[in-house]
């Protein structure tokens, strides 16, 4: 059996730990053993959580909680008090929803989005706090103006959707992506080259990608997971560990098949809590995007964020 791959941690330069919350928090790390409250598993959900956190630092406005992420049955919440984590076995089903805002990259990557149509995406996302919104490179300039100062980040794809671009040719494409201002960058897996057993062409891809988009700069790998065995997802999670990625990735949305709550699982044993794990196709209502987070997403690609996060039902294949 695969020895796991325990990679680099994912806590961003200056990022709050233990220590920098406050004392109902730091209660709760040393002290708190009511029921559906564990001190072990702190460490991981801060981990898990901490690049959340760094990029949105600030509580919610009152009245809202958010789920920041979710380890072994336990979520990390958060709400005008500060944090605080619960086992999912102690929360009565009535209780939620809870705001995924965070979480969500806002996506429209149709061939036919036009200029009118970003706009609008941009203007949603900054009203409901998205983590991102994720256009194709053609809209990166008009997205990155659009939501300049503020914490909404500019993401795009390379290689997409197939991922069999010469490396160069990605690599060059992720370049031009971030000289037009984008701040993230969600590259396609060399998936030809891992479905024949050439890991080492699906390695240096990956690091040739990591070279072009520096930190910074956020990159994800996209896996395709629907054309992926069990034991190629392991793989390609591994290596892109290896690659120093910030996150691994389930689909494009123009393939087979989106997200599964098993994949997103499977990806997050195999990273553990040191890399964003991304869910992303099919993901149209509020209940399956919690699905996800509880199997350890710490990131969502939606094109139906705004339906989801009003408890609706989206449409569409992303």
């Amino acid at each position: 059996m695969r020895r796991r791959l325990k990679p680099r941690s994912n806590r961003p330069h200056g990022c709050i730990g233990k220590a920098g919350f406050g004392p109902l928090f730091r209660g709760r790390l040393s002290r708190d053993r009511r029921a559906g409250h564990d001190g072990a598993m702190i460490d991981p959900l801060l981990d898990l959580t901490a690049e959340i956190r760094a990029r949105v630092p600030a509580p919610p406005r009152g009245g809202t909680t958010q789920l920041l992420g979710c380890v072994e049955g336990f979520g990390l919440f958060r709400d005008a008090k500060g944090l605080h984590h619960r086992s999912f076995a102690q929360i009565a089903p009535a209780e939620g929803p809870w705001d995924l805002s965070p979480l969500i990259d806002h996506t429209l990557l149709k061939a036919d989005a036009t200029g009118a149509q970003i706009e609008v995406l941009c203007r949603e996302a900054l009203a409901h706090g998205f983590a991102s919104v994720c256009v194709n490179p053609l809209w990166v300039p008009l997205a990155a103006s659009l939501l300049k100062g503020s914490p909404v980040r500019t993401c795009t794809v390379v290689g997409f959707p197939l991922g069999a671009s010469a490396t160069r040719a990605k690599a060059f494409e992720a370049e031009v992506a971030l000289a037009d201002g984008a701040q993230e960058v969600d590259m396609v897996l060399a998936i030809g080259a891992a479905k024949a057993g050439d890991w080492a062409t699906v390695h240096r891809d990956l690091e040739a990608l990591r070279s072009a988009v520096p930190a910074p700069a956020v990159l994800k790998v996209i896996l395709e997971t629907c054309l992926l065995d069990e034991a190629e997802k392991v793989r390609a999670c591994e290596l892109a560990a290896e690659a120093g990625l910030d996150f691994v990735k389930t689909s494009t949305g123009f393939s087979t098949g989106g997200a599964t709550e098993a994949d997103v699982a499977l990806m997050r044993q195999t990273v553990g809590p040191g890399l964003g794990v991304k869910a992303s196709g099919g993901i149209r209502t509020y209940p399956v995007a919690l699905q996800m987070v509880r199997a350890g997403a710490t990131r969502l690609g939606l094109s139906a964020s705004v339906a989801v996060v009003q408890g609706g039902t989206g449409a569409g294949p992303y």
